[in-house]
């Protein structure tokens, strides 16, 4: 049986004419440039996750440059960020002269640890030198956001989330005596997300938005956005053609409607390898599946689902790289994410003379490994792919 790790064939099936017809209408009206599809994103999105403004932008790294650009991040200053993740985190950082400061992982949910923010922002060494904070919501679950904001406002530096995997998951936060679920990208200065195709909203190619609710810097950014003209070739600011295309727009407000469904099937298809990996006997021993924080927390009364929304579902496991080639003999895909931490990269060598060492980063990028989640995963795929998991470990 084959198993691809992502299958977009079969989401297209349902919303191919309709994605069609609207890239004709575009077509038609030689309205190439922003225009009202994009707009009508950027409604969407800010509403769907609880901000004042969206702004379309060209991808999720451009979504990060652009709000650190807004945010006046340049040389001589420090950004306070994860190891583990994508390389693009790091890019808007260093294409602006600036520096990061890592600070480790939680080894649970594998975002950054906020005892370690905490011990970084007491540090004298840092004291008054983090322009930003950057956490990023891996995986599809909120980095521990509360604990982050509340570090952030003592030491009164913007959060921008990088939610490039996140869009639709929600952390709990205390206000005013009661827990409110805040969504991902919602609960710094700027909330940052991807559209790239394998996101759980994805495009046909690449896209990203900002959610901002202070009007200054949405504006700011907008004007970032199309090279820093305001008005048009009036350039009071640098800034970079950050535009998002329509034809993306198109795209995403036809997938937009089916997301809470799709991040539905997801949860279902994970829940489904929770059960059968728990059957199996070997979580504990061989395989810990991915945690979902908030799941089971009675006291949080949770009823909001999107606690997670499994963008991956990644398994932390023993003898990984064998899994892995196991796994994909059967034909079966299956990827590591991140096999080098942010701090062991070329292009980050030479920088920090002390070699600094993150052990739950390093140790997360030699054991973890991404299954098959998307929302038309079939049931038998999924008991395929623990099957032939516990056939390599009992052989």
């Amino acid at each position: 049986m084959r198993v691809p790790l992502l299958d977009l064939q079969e989401q297209l099936k349902g919303i191919r004419s309709e994605i069609l017809d609207g890239i004709t209408e575009l077509l038609d009206s030689t309205g190439y440039i922003l225009g009202p599809q994009v707009e009508t994103l950027e409604q969407r999105i800010a509403g769907y996750c609880q901000a004042r403004h969206g702004i379309g932008v060209s991808s999720g790294t451009d979504a990060l440059l652009a709000s650190l650009m807004a945010l006046g991040v340049g040389p001589g200053d420090f950004v306070l960020t994860t190891p583990y993740t994508f390389i693009a985190t790091l890019g808007g950082i260093l294409r602006l002269g600036a520096r990061p400061v890592f600070a480790d992982i939680d080894p649970i949910s594998y975002n950054i640890a906020p005892e370690q923010v905490a011990a970084i922002l007491a540090d004298p060494v840092w004291a008054g030198k983090i322009k930003v904070i950057l956490p990023v919501h891996l995986y599809g679950q909120c980095a521990d956001m509360e604990r982050i904001s509340a570090l952030a406002a003592d030491y009164r530096i913007p959060i921008v989330e990088d939610a490039a995997q996140a869009i639709g998951a929600s952390c709990p936060m205390h206000e005013n005596g009661k827990i409110v679920w805040r969504r991902a990208g919602s609960m710094g200065v700027a909330g940052c997300f991807s559209f790239f195709p394998s996101k759980n909203l994805g495009g046909i190619g690449d896209a990203g938005m900002i959610i901002v609710n202070d009007d200054d810097l949405a504006e700011r950014i907008r004007i970032i956005r199309v090279h820093g003209g305001a008005p048009k070739y009036h350039h009071a600011v640098l800034g970079g053609n950050f535009r998002l295309d329509p034809i993306q727009a198109v795209a995403l407000n036809v997938k937009f409607p089916h997301l809470p469904d799709w991040h539905r099937a997801r949860r279902k298809n994970a829940a489904l390898y929770y059960e059968l990996l728990a059957e199996s006997g070997l979580t504990g021993e061989a395989v810990t599946p991915p945690a979902a924080l908030y799941a089971n927390d009675a006291a949080l009364e949770v009823d909001e689902p999107d606690y997670h929304i499994y963008n991956q579902f990644v398994i932390r496991c023993h003898r990984r790289d064998e899994l892995k080639q196991y796994l994909q003999q059967a034909d079966i895909g299956c990827e590591i994410y991140y096999p080098i931490p942010l701090h062991k990269q070329g292009c980050l060598q030479g920088l920090d003379p002390n070699n600094p060492s993150f052990p739950e980063a390093e140790k997360a990028a030699l054991e973890t490994l991404v299954l098959p989640i998307y929302p038309e995963l079939s049931r038998e795929m999924i008991h395929f792919v623990v099957e032939k998991i516990v056939e390599f470990y009992r052989r």
